[in-house]
């Protein structure tokens, strides 16, 4: 599935003619039309929303509300079960704070797996520490799944959360949610998926994921930074406190004592990013119109290219699963590089990928690294910009053999 043509619609990579992006794992490039859109508002609908009767008011609040039901039927969801975030951290972390802070407790267990971004860990550890309860981990197979073997003896009724990522920003593995959701709720377990990575690669329907929670960052998807969803199911999130307090999310407030307004407004509190929120919302149309079944035929013919052209480098590893559960992102090493002099090298050639722990050090340490470099694809890649890619690791491993 051929998409290269695509590429005219990025202003950066025509401004940029010889850059190989393969850091869209990081953050994606943006089309001329979410750029637009996010001038738009400044320049044509600059007002706040849901707070004035003017008709500039309710222009900017329209196209806030549409970008809402663009993301809902982008996620095959209810417009009232999309909350606007900043990201998928604030969306994890609202989960953790609104919903585990009130309901978890001593001796309950919240089960993640290895393959989690720390944003899937961190909020759970902190709200573990206040509530007493603990965070235990589905553990990995040598190819990079979940271990799902071990799922049975660890999914008991002590478990009251299970977070887990749709698909790894590390190893690209796209982890069988919905049958692992199925067995959660048969303990009566609330089930969190950290979609970061999945949405904006892979067709996405809530409802068939079966979960409770599924969040996103605009800025993975050609929006803007600075905008996310949350998706909750809707009798869920009634049943929460608001994460934060303050203006638009209210009923009523007195001096002592206040009220909350229904789902999504009860998690949107004070002035929204409005301008970044309708360009997600462009941003979710234009995926849509492209087709996401296309994206991902895109990303999956990409990375059969690129795992193959990488057979070529001697000394270069490669992590994670081969077969159809794997989306576009490849970490590697070679030889004894430092992941970091590898990036910088390949930058040299005009090549962007990312190099680190990825946010994902229980499952760098589980493979036994400190950290990888990683190309990540998307839809304005090409077969040119795999060939770049695995013409400079040939370069480099031949410039730094006897190092290596």
């Amino acid at each position: 599935m051929d998409l290269s043509h695509l590429r005219e619609d990025f202003p950066l990579l025509r401004e940029h003619p010889g850059l190989v992006y393969l850091d869209s794992a990081a953050t994606s490039q943006k089309p001329k039309r979410v750029l637009e859109a996010l001038d738009r508002y400044y320049r044509e609908l600059n007002a706040n929303v849901h707070r004035g009767a003017y008709r500039l008011s309710v222009a900017a609040t329209e196209a806030y509300e549409e970008a809402r039901r663009r993301l809902a039927r982008f996620l095959n969801a209810e417009e009232r079960e999309i909350v606007f975030v900043r990201n998928t951290t604030e969306a994890l972390n609202l989960v953790a704070y609104a919903w585990g802070l009130r309901h978890l407790r001593e001796g309950d267990e919240v089960l993640v797996t290895e393959m989690e971004h720390h944003a899937g860990l961190v909020p759970w550890h902190l709200v573990a520490g206040l509530t007493g309860a603990r965070v235990k981990a589905i553990p990995l197979t040598e190819e990079g799944r979940l271990d799902l073997s071990a799922l049975e003896g660890l999914l008991t009724e002590r478990v009251k959360v299970v977070s887990l990522v749709h698909m790894s920003n590390v190893l690209g593995t796209i982890n069988p949610v919905a049958a692992i959701a199925r067995k959660a709720k048969a303990v009566g377990a609330l089930v969190v998926v950290d979609g970061a990575q999945s949405a904006p690669h892979l067709p996405v329907d809530v409802k068939a994921l079966g979960a409770d929670f599924f969040a996103l960052s605009g800025h993975k998807m050609l929006g803007p930074t600075g905008a996310g969803v949350l998706w909750g199911r809707y009798e869920v999130l009634e049943g929460m406190m608001p994460f934060l307090g303050g203006g638009e999310m209210i009923l009523e407030v007195h001096v002592d004592r206040s009220t909350y307004a229904k789902p999504p407004q009860r998690f949107e509190a004070g002035t929204p990013p409005i301008a970044e929120a309708i360009a997600l919302g462009e941003a979710a149309a234009y995926l849509m119109e492209v087709g996401m079944e296309r994206v991902f035929a895109h990303d999956r013919a990409l990375l059969a290219y690129a795992l193959e052209r990488l057979e070529e480098v001697p000394g270069l590893r490669v992590y994670g699963p081969r077969g159809e559960d794997r989306g576009g992102v490849i970490p590697f090493t070679l030889g004894r590089l430092h992941a970091h002099d590898l990036a910088t090298f390949l930058d040299q050639e005009g090549i962007a990928v990312r190099a680190g722990h990825h946010c994902a050090q229980p499952l760098h340490r589980r493979l036994g690294l400190a950290a990888t470099a990683r190309a990540s694809f998307y839809l304005y890649n090409t077969r040119e910009d795999v060939d770049r890619l695995a013409e400079a690791l040939l370069r480099i491993e031949h410039r730094y053999r006897a190092w290596i």
